[in-house]
């Protein structure tokens, strides 16, 4: 296959382009060279090179016909990818979307050179200026009706493209959320004190990480609560205060990346004077807590006050909260 760049340049812009987003993305991340490239990287390259290879002759397609068809094909190319990587241990990451997605660009455009050079009459890439005169020529000689439908359908292309590089130079704010969590002593979720005598000293490890795109103070209530469930009907039978405290945490991302990393973790130990079955509720309030009908002390009672609404809109999950069973033992 010989090598003639001047006469190919399309799909030799397209193998370096491709290579050339790589070291932008792993020496330049944050670089607006980044949007640029990747851009028609996703939405037209994976596209013009397949039709490169299934359509290499110049009668096959007209100009416009190539570049509408590149756009479409490349929507439906590139997540057949992602859905490819999906099922492999590499998963849907940056590294491995964009290494096989620049093979498959690389791979594609030197096949299509090879299909071109074999082609009759292949298609070569456009002179700019040319075609430039020619459809401006096309334009100029239409009247009325037909003028007036070509510039509303230009000005609804370019209004797509305005609106695509938008979306993506400027996406929409993530999901808000917060990750709430309580682990065991050693760190992972399992050994849960679980069974206790009065008295004996337990802990666990307590987890905070902030997703909600602003700075949080957070209040941790803890109720040691013996309860029952009669016809979907939440009962309290003791509520005792065991303790809170209050964290403040800026935004951090979501890395999706890298490995799960904790934000705010505090080891919590506890012990509990009165025999009988309970769960220990963690609740979590951003901001502020709702007030309490006193001021709360240590293993103050609060059964038949206002402040079992807590626990109820926590079995409701109309707040965040985490909960433990506990059997404490003479």
């Amino acid at each position: 296959m010989r090598l003639q760049p001047r006469q190919d340049w399309d799909l030799w812009a397209i193998i370096s382009l491709s290579l050339l987003l790589i070291v932008v993305i792993y020496a330049f991340p944050g670089s607006a060279a980044r949007i640029v490239l990747g851009l028609p990287f996703i939405l037209f390259f994976p596209g013009y090179a397949a039709l490169s290879v299934l359509f290499p002759e110049g009668k096959d397609l007209e100009i416009i016909e190539r570049i509408a068809l590149s756009f479409g094909l490349s929507i439906a190319i590139s997540p057949l990818v992602g859905f490819g990587l999906n099922y492999t241990p590499f998963g849907i990451r940056l590294a491995p979307i964009l290494f096989s997605l620049a093979s498959l660009n690389v791979a594609l455009s030197v096949l299509g050179l090879y299909r071109r050079e074999r082609a009759q009459s292949p298609y070569l890439p456009f002179d700019p200026v040319a075609t430039w005169k020619r459809y401006f020529g096309q334009f100029k000689a239409e009247k009325g009706l037909d003028k007036a439908l070509t510039i509303v359908l230009v000005i609804s292309i370019l209004s797509s493209v305005v609106a695509l590089v938008y979306v993506v130079a400027v996406p929409r704010q993530g999901e808000s959320f917060t990750e709430f969590y309580i682990l065991g002593p050693s760190g992972n979720a399992t050994d849960y004190p679980r069974n206790l005598t009065v008295g004996e000293d337990a802990s666990v490890i307590i987890g905070i990480a902030n997703h909600e795109h602003r700075t949080v103070t957070y209040t941790v209530e803890l109720w040691l609560v013996n309860m029952s469930f009669e016809n979907n009907v939440t009962n309290v039978h003791a509520m005792y205060f065991f303790d809170s405290f209050n964290v403040t945490l800026e935004h951090t991302d979501v890395d999706l990346e890298g490995e799960w990393q904790p934000q705010w973790e505090r080891p919590y130990h506890f012990n509990v004077s009165v025999e009988g079955n309970f769960k220990l509720w963690f609740l979590l309030y951003k901001d502020e807590a709702p007030s309490l009908p006193f001021p709360p002390a240590y293993m103050m009672d609060y059964t038949g006050t206002s402040a079992e609404e807590r626990i109820v809109a926590a079995v409701e999950n109309k707040v965040q909260s985490l909960n433990l069973n506990l059997r404490i033992g003479e």
